[in-house]
């Protein structure tokens, strides 16, 4: 499992994220997701608003990777893992108490278990494993 540093976490925080996934015929999608947030040092939590094709994806395979990035500054990165939608119980409430007063009641809380972090700058590290 790999782990978020500080950067990482703040990126996260200030950006706009997008999930990628793949459904059972290998057909990519992507979308935004401006709810990502840092779960904690190994996952990242999202509300699922739509329950639409991500999420379907998600239920088939449980694999997702996010990318981040900040253009002006030129840094990005990359995770993947595994991910979870959950319906109910902890993380369905979280997701929950998140978007009260200001976003729909989510179908569900996706969770991301990040196994691998890439580095997005340009350059020589493009691409490449993070590694501090």
């Amino acid at each position: 499992m790999a782990k978020l540093n500080q950067a990482m976490k703040d990126m996260i925080a200030g950006e706009l994220s997008y999930i990628s996934t793949v459904d059972a015929d290998g057909n990519p999608d992507v979308g935004p997701k401006i709810s990502m947030r840092v779960l904690d040092d190994e996952h990242l939590i999202y509300n699922e608003m739509t329950g639409g094709q991500t999420q379907a994806n998600i239920n088939n395979n449980g694999k997702a990777i996010v990318a981040v990035s900040n253009a002006k500054a030129l840094k990005g990165f990359r995770f993947g893992g595994t991910a979870k939608i959950y319906t109910d119980g902890d993380f369905y409430d979280q997701a929950a108490k998140w978007a009260a007063g200001k976003f729909p009641v989510p179908k569900g809380a996706g969770v991301i278990t990040i196994d691998k972090i890439w580095t997005l700058d340009p350059g020589p590290k493009a691409g490449k494993l993070f590694e501090e």
